[in-house]
């Protein structure tokens, strides 16, 4: 009697299936999904077959009605339900992108990628880096930790090996697909052929002082490390004179005081396996020259002279740019420029004052400046008189001493008391008379009322505020050894005009 009840629940469940095959594409996007989660609806519903002795199940499980069509198809559909959510929000990212080398060395390689086009809502945990050496399959992941970033090194590899390297991302739906380079890597550097980039100065000559500092940088580029060597003339450079620094990037050449025998066609070469790169800079080390080897006089005639020099023995280690004659008379010995930065090995000098005595000096010069020292001509020039004899006029000399003379009288005036005043008068006389002045016959000295001025025959007495008894007659004597003179005036000095009001 109970295994009756079982069939009857099984058919009476196949119903509901055929209904929610029907009704399931309502609430789910995709009608799939349905049919196959309305499958273990009867198998559940079969599992738990009643065992000998016990009751019968579901009699009151069925509703009211005796309708069982509602309860299986809900019970299907929240299953549906729970499993499109699974299947929605734990989907694995698409595959990462654009995987490619950036770099690699002898020990390393570095790769780069772009995060996957499709991500979902679980979104991106990281990435895994895998590799495995060429003709296996035997692929490892190289990180221990997921790496956030789209760059990694991967480090700690042998020289020479080719590896296969792949990349996969992660999140909570698990691996995406890998994306892999399309070729093995040979873990080796990139070799990149070395060239010297020689600064656009450096491409001519380098001019230099005797004790200047020498400091040259000249950038090249190459992959691994070039090796980098230097020569001078062919020959390799001494070291106790010129220092070399090298880096990745450029080679500097330093000289702390230049001499001359630094000079020279300095070479350098960059090499990185067997491509080889070079460029070389002429270094010319210069000074003032010394003076020309000699000087003589060729020619003398009416006011000119004619002059011949060798050039210098010492030119500085540059070339000579001109020369500078000077002249100097025997009576002052003082020296006059009469050319400068000339040319030529020999010079016309012209305009020489008639009866003098001259010598010659010669300087030369190149970039540097005028040497030091001049070369003086052995001989003198003396320029010849040409025959006219000058007899200069013989002159009686005349006497000029004379009496004191005045030229100009002192003229009477008046003034009013506290107004100063000032009498004038001009005098000659040789040798200078010495002027003295008085009051009604009585030297006035040094009285500081009285100011007393006489420049250039010109005599002026000052009366300073003058008082009721300064009137009177004041007298000039000018006096020397050939005689005296005398001038006179009077001095009448006025009260003040009083004005009283009404």
């Amino acid at each position: 009697m109970p295994s009756k009840p079982a069939p009857i629940k099984k058919a009476a469940k196949k119903e509901p299936a055929k209904k929610e095959e029907e009704k399931a594409p309502e609430p789910a996007p995709e009608p799939e999904p349905a049919p196959a989660e309305a499958a273990p609806a009867p198998a559940e519903e079969a599992a738990p077959a009643p065992a000998e002795g016990e009751a019968a199940p579901a009699p009151e499980a069925a509703p009211a009605d005796g309708n069982t069509h509602g309860s299986g198809l809900s019970l299907a559909f929240t299953f549906s339900t729970h499993i499109l959510y699974f299947v929605c929000f734990t989907e694995p990212t698409s595959a990462p992108l654009d995987l490619f080398v950036e770099d690699k060395n002898d020990t390393s390689v570095t790769i780069i990628w772009s995060q996957p086009e499709v991500i979902g809502v679980s979104g991106l945990d990281g990435y895994t880096i895998e590799i495995c050496k060429e003709g296996t399959e035997d692929w490892k992941a190289v990180n221990e930790d997921l790496q956030k970033s789209c760059r990694y090194v991967i480090k700690n590899q042998t020289t020479g090996d080719r590896l296969k390297i792949r990349v996969v991302a992660v999140n909570e739906g698990g691996r995406s697909p890998p994306v892999a380079l399309p070729e093995p890597v040979l873990v080796k550097e990139v070799a990149d052929r070395p060239k010297v980039r020689l600064p656009r100065f450096l491409r001519q000559r380098y001019v230099a002082h005797v004790g200047d500092k020498i400091n040259l940088t000249i950038p090249f580029t190459g992959k691994p490390k070039p090796v980098v060597s230097w020569t001078k003339n062919g020959e390799p450079l001494d070291t106790k004179r010129v220092n070399i620094r090298s880096t990745d990037r450029d080679s500097i050449l330093f000289i702390r005081a230049a001499e001359r025998d630094d000079s020279g066609v300095y070479e350098m070469s960059v090499k990185v396996e067997d491509f080889e790169d070079k460029a070389s800079l002429t270094l010319q080390i210069v000074e003032l020259p010394g003076p020309p080897a000699s000087v003589k006089i060729a020619d003398v005639w009416g006011f000119n002279v004619a002059l011949e020099w060798t050039a210098p023995k010492d030119n500085g280690n540059t070339e000579i740019t001109g020369y500078t004659i000077q002249k100097a008379d025997k009576k002052t010995g003082e020296w006059f420029t009469v050319l400068e930065h000339y040319h030529r090995l020999n010079a016309t000098i012209s305009d020489l004052i008639m009866g003098n005595t001259y010598k010659f000096r010669v300087f030369s010069e190149n970039k540097c400046g005028i040497s030091e020292d001049a070369t003086v001509t052995k001989d003198e020039a003396k320029i010849q008189k040409t025959g006219i004899d000058y007899k200069p006029p013989e002159y009686k000399e005349h006497d000029f001493t004379e009496a004191p003379k005045f030229t100009t009288n002192l003229s009477d005036r008046a003034t009013t008391v506290g107004y100063s005043t000032k009498l004038l008068c001009s005098v000659r006389g040789s040798p200078k008379p010495k002027i003295e002045w008085m009051k009604n016959q009585m030297i006035i000295g040094d009285d500081p009322k009285f100011r007393q001025i006489c420049v250039q025959g010109i005599c002026s007495l000052e009366i300073r505020k003058p008082g009721n008894f300064d009137g009177g007659v004041y007298t000039c004597r000018a006096k020397n050894d050939h005689g005296e003179a005398i001038v006179s005036c009077k001095l009448e000095v006025k009260q003040k005009k009083s004005t009283h009001s009404k």
